[in-house]
């Protein structure tokens, strides 16, 4: 015997009388208490095999909240071992929570005595009927709409008041301990009822009530950001899941966040894609009317399970896309403005980590590179926590121009330096448009995922640069985990490489010989405090002076050599050797 059979003769044996109607088992409601002379209400069962909601009951005078099987044999008092799907072995949830004696139970029902007939036909408007209502004890308290929230042992300790029509307009009365998030779900026993079967939940409460007046179980949170409550634990026994949230990105989001949590048992209900933004439940009641429980239906039968995957399609269209717009072109990434460093890395793509000694014109190095890209209209973001943005900006100017840092000062310059700095100026102000200098010491991931969104939204880019300077400065909650902390930098890196499509330049330490220097053969043990650099770098180089890095900085000649020495694509060794041009702050390659 199939499930769905076992099912069909679990329900005929408990409710004498009943009989098939479609897909539906219909009798005498054996859960009512009626008195002999009167008739209890009729209870339904969804026997359908290829619904959602197979063994969901309900009873037309509400005598009892609906649910599925287990909820039934509960509410029966059946021993559960008669009940199809029954595991003796599962652990119920449990909260740690002692609950107050004084609760909300003689004020919820002073609120629902007020509801008026005016609220009524506010509910009506989007699909809600009375009965509805009454089983969900919405009140009203003379001003705003009052939503109890009962928690898992019957009782109600708070309740969230809004004002009609302002969704914005609200606050919570009763006992502060459950104004918290964890205690932010409301019809929050329903989950309970609805074990081994489907619930829905919402981003508000009237979104529920609407479903609720379809027929439908399920629960709601406040708003969006409060799905981040709802954890796969407290959801673990319900079979399916389908998340229906108003059509805003943030609730989409938050949705997705929730989805990944709850694996594949969850579904994201999709809104059209002409419905404007904010359109929720209530909208499509009020729009559809009568159509509205045919327009649910439709949506559920179109979701799918979710998966945090691209589809085949969306993977083939986008892999074709970039063998398109790679046609033609000598290198893959990224121009440098240096020809052998193109040449070494066939253009700057992926994660390129550069360790050096202190003071080897590492950061200057990168701020040629990075400013040379913007220049040719790559968003780059620098983030720096070793110059500031100041020297930052002056440096490029003066090699810009080919000015030192006096001339830019002086008010009165002859003809052509003059000319030079008007280019300059000229040059730096159309980097500007796609360069962005970051000194935020309290930076994350996320706030860094946040930045390459707006940058590539404000250039209109759907790729970028980031610049970090240095890996070893970058913020670490723990700086006594300092090792812990820059390798869980590199795992970010690595999904923000491959999530938003964007390349990295990182500079790096070194770390000391024996002998307190940094000379030697440049290798990937030369790195300093991270085992993950040659894991997470596409490119690991090392940047070498042949000059005394400590010594005050003169106008001798000095020339350092740049090495490859780990990639995942290119072949080790030495990439150029580079001269700056004191005291303008650039390199030049030399042949």
């Amino acid at each position: 015997m199939d499930y769905a059979d076992e099912i069909k003769n679990f329900y005929q044996k408990h409710i004498p009388g009943a009989t098939l109607e479609e897909n539906f088992l219909k009798g005498p409601c054996p859960l009512c208490k009626v008195d002999e002379d009167e008739k209890p209400g009729t209870i339904a069962v969804q026997i359908n095999p290829e619904s959602f909601f197979l063994g969901y009951f309900r009873c037309a005078s509400s005598c009892t909240p609906g649910g599925f099987l287990l909820h039934f044999g509960r509410s029966m008092g059946i021993d559960p071992k008669e009940v199809p799907g029954y595991d003796p072995d599962r652990d119920p949830y449990v909260r740690d929570i002692i609950f107050p004696t004084r609760n909300l139970g003689p004020e919820v029902l002073k609120y629902i005595n007020l509801m008026s007939e005016d609220k009524f036909a506010y509910f009506k408007e989007f699909g809600v009927p009375q009965h509805v209502l009454k089983e969900m004890k919405i009140g009203y308290n003379g001003r705003y709409l009052v939503y109890p929230y009962y928690q898992e042992n019957g009782n109600c300790y708070a309740a969230r008041c809004v004002l009609p029509d302002k969704p914005e307009d609200y606050f919570w009365h009763g006992d502060e301990a459950f104004f918290a998030e964890e205690f932010r779900i409301f019809n929050t026993q329903e989950i309970e009822r609805c074990e081994n079967g489907t619930l829905f939940i919402t981003d508000n409460e009237d979104g529920l009530l609407s479903l609720k007046g379809l027929g439908y179980p399920g629960i709601a949170v406040p708003s969006a950001a409060d799905l981040e409550v709802l954890s796969a634990e407290r959801l673990a026994y319900v079979d399916n899941i389908f998340l229906m949230t108003s059509h805003t990105p943030e609730a989409h989001v938050s949705a997705r966040a929730l989805a990944t949590r709850l694996g594949f048992k969850a579904r994201i209900i999709k809104w059209p894609s002409y419905v404007e933004r904010g359109y929720s439940l209530c909208h499509l009641a009020r729009e559809k009317g009568k159509g509205f429980k045919k327009a649910v239906s439709t949506m559920i039968k179109e979701s799918k399970a979710f998966s945090p995957f691209s589809s085949p399609e969306k993977e083939q269209r986008v892999f074709f896309g970039t063998i398109e717009r790679e046609k033609g072109k000598d290198i893959l990434g990224f121009r440098t403005g240096f020809e052998k460093m193109d040449a070494a890395h066939n253009g700057i793509r992926g994660i390129n980590i550069m360790g050096g000694q202190p003071k080897a014109g590492k950061s200057c190095f990168f701020m040629q590179i990075s400013t040379e890209m913007a220049r040719r209209k790559v968003p780059v973001i620098y983030y720096d926590f070793e110059n500031g943005k100041k020297k930052i900006y002056s440096r490029t100017l003066c090699r810009l121009g080919k000015l030192t840092e006096k001339d830019m000062r002086e008010e009165k310059l002859d003809k052509e330096k003059n000319k030079r700095k008007k280019f300059a100026y000229s040059e730096f102000e159309n980097i500007l448009k796609y360069f962005r200098v970051v000194t935020d010491r309290k930076l994350n991931p996320d706030i860094m995922r946040r930045h390459i969104d707006f940058l590539q939204h404000e250039t209109r880019n759907d790729n970028a640069l980031v610049v970090v300077d240095s890996l070893h400065k970058l913020p670490i909650k723990d700086l006594s985990e300092r090792r812990t902390g820059i390798d869980w930098w590199l795992r970010h890196m690595e999904a923000i490489r491959d999530e938003q499509n964007v390349s990295f330049l990182v500079i790096s330490e070194l770390t000391r010989s024996m002998e307190g220097s940094y000379k030697g053969k440049p290798d990937m043990g030369s790195f300093k405090g991270s085992g993950d650099i040659e894991y997470s770098a596409d490119n690991a180089m090392i940047f070498l002076p042949d000059w005394d890095a400590l010594d005050s900085i003169t106008n001798s000649e000095r020339k350092s050599t740049l090495w490859m020495v780990a990639s995942r694509e290119n072949s080790p060794g030495q990439i150029a050797t580079y001269r700056l041009e004191y005291p303008f702050w650039g390199f030049t390659e030399l042949e």
